[in-house]
């Protein structure tokens, strides 16, 4: 779910006006992003503690911070506080499906099956996740309004037609209606579903072991198993296997069908960019990003792989203000630093190359404080100085360059 939660969070923006200096608004987005970064990885309480920091920074973050918020607070169970913030989004936001999806489930939690029907139905409305229908379903089943109960779990058997819960559930509800067949035949096919689980998952770690045994022809027609052409969250799976297993050639496959069904997850098209990155197919690992940063222009992962992905292509312009952007939200990512700081440095050659000397300088020193014990920006800077008439300034560069690069052995 964490993936679905990001595309929400980063494509609706907060209804505050409120204002704060570039700074402040520089320092609350680099929160935000390590918020979702761990979100990604299910590290809620580190999710929450950076969320936290950037509504502390900017309150207008309203659907970026403080809805991630509550979720994070919702996957460690402090119902009261995830409570509490949720409420907090639908005062400032207004109504919106997730908060009320979000709310429905803490209803459930707590027993209050009446308030947790009107929370899913508002969010049934344009469901934010594809198990709207099921706890809805389930919130009328303890009520004993068995009709409804009937018809959204029939929904969502339409919309997950591989959950075991789903069946079973409708059992329940067949039983209580005195519908032995038919209770008899969802119960049997919630078993059938969970044991298909179950197979799926010895698949994927036989799968594994295929890929890093070999030979790769016949670990390729064993892991084709798990090719399922109209599930985006099986193809991811088949393409992480194959990558984490060093077959970028053969992730490819699941994961392009992966993006075609699911366009709008910054996650999948991640994914896929990735891939052609690892294959040295530049241009097309481009396209997927461009669109993807068209939606979420404040996620680390997809400017830090943007920018990659442009100084391979030559566009040193176009990979500093993605590495530059993706250094703001993440300053600890040591390869993002790296790379812009060798970017920053050619731009600096590139110009003094054209005799833009000031532009030149620039970059010059900016790549000096992105790596204040490298050298060689002070010699690029003394360069400069001598080829512009100000010789004494070159031979403090100089000077600086030599003491530096004495001390790095270089």
């Amino acid at each position: 779910m964490t993936i679905l939660l990001l595309l929400l969070a980063v494509s609706v923006t907060s209804a505050s006006g409120h204002q704060q200096s570039p700074a402040a608004s520089d320092s609350a987005a680099e929160h935000v992003s390590k918020g979702y970064e761990a979100l990604k990885v299910d590290n809620y309480e580190a999710a929450a503690r950076e969320l936290q920091a950037a509504l502390d920074l900017d309150p207008s973050l309203v659907m970026k911070a403080r809805f991630p918020l509550g979720v994070a607070l919702f996957e460690m169970h402090k119902t009261t506080d995830a409570r509490r913030e949720f409420e907090a989004v639908r005062r400032d936001a207004g109504e919106q499906p997730g908060v009320s999806y979000y709310l429905g489930r803490l209803d459930i939690e707590e027993r209050k099956y009446e308030a947790a029907i009107r929370n899913l139905n508002n969010a049934a409305a344009k469901p934010p996740f594809p198990d709207t229908p099921y706890y809805l379903g389930f919130a009328y089943l303890q009520i004993n309004d068995l009709a409804n109960a009937e018809n959204w779990m029939g929904e969502a058997a339409r919309l997950n037609p591989r959950d075991p819960r789903v069946p079973y559930q409708l059992a329940v509800v067949y039983r209580k209606q005195g519908k032995s067949e038919e209770a008899k035949k969802a119960f049997a096919l919630s078993s059938e579903l969970r044991q298909r689980d179950n197979d799926e998952r010895d698949l994927r770690t036989e799968c594994g072991d295929k890929l890093d045994k070999g030979p790769r022809e016949e670990a390729h027609a064993f892991c084709e198993q798990l090719y399922e052409a109209d599930n985006a969250d099986k193809l991811t799976a088949l393409g992480t296997i194959y990558g984490q297993h060093g077959d970028p050639e053969a992730a490819l496959r699941p994961l392009l069908r992966a993006a075609e069904l699911q366009p709008r997850s910054p996650q999948t098209q991640y994914n896929l960019a990735l891939t052609y990155f690892q294959l040295n197919r530049f241009e097309d690992a481009r396209a997927p990003l461009t669109g993807a940063l068209q939606r979420w222009p404040d996620l680390f992962q997809l400017n830090a792989l943007y920018g990659a992905v442009l100084s391979k292509l030559g566009d040193k312009p176009g990979a500093y203000q993605a590495l530059h952007h993706a250094q703001k939200l993440n300053p600890q990512d040591a390869a993002t630093g790296d790379l812009l700081y060798k970017v920053t440095l050619a731009l600096g050659q590139e110009n003094w190359g054209t005799r833009k000397a000031a532009v030149a300088l620039g970059y010059v020193e900016e790549a000096a404080k992105l790596r204040p014990l490298e050298p060689e920006p002070h010699r690029r800077m003394a360069e400069i100085y001598a080829g512009t008439g100000r010789p004494s300034l070159a031979a403090v560069e100089e000077r600086r360059a030599e003491r530096l690069a004495k001390i790095a052995g270089k």
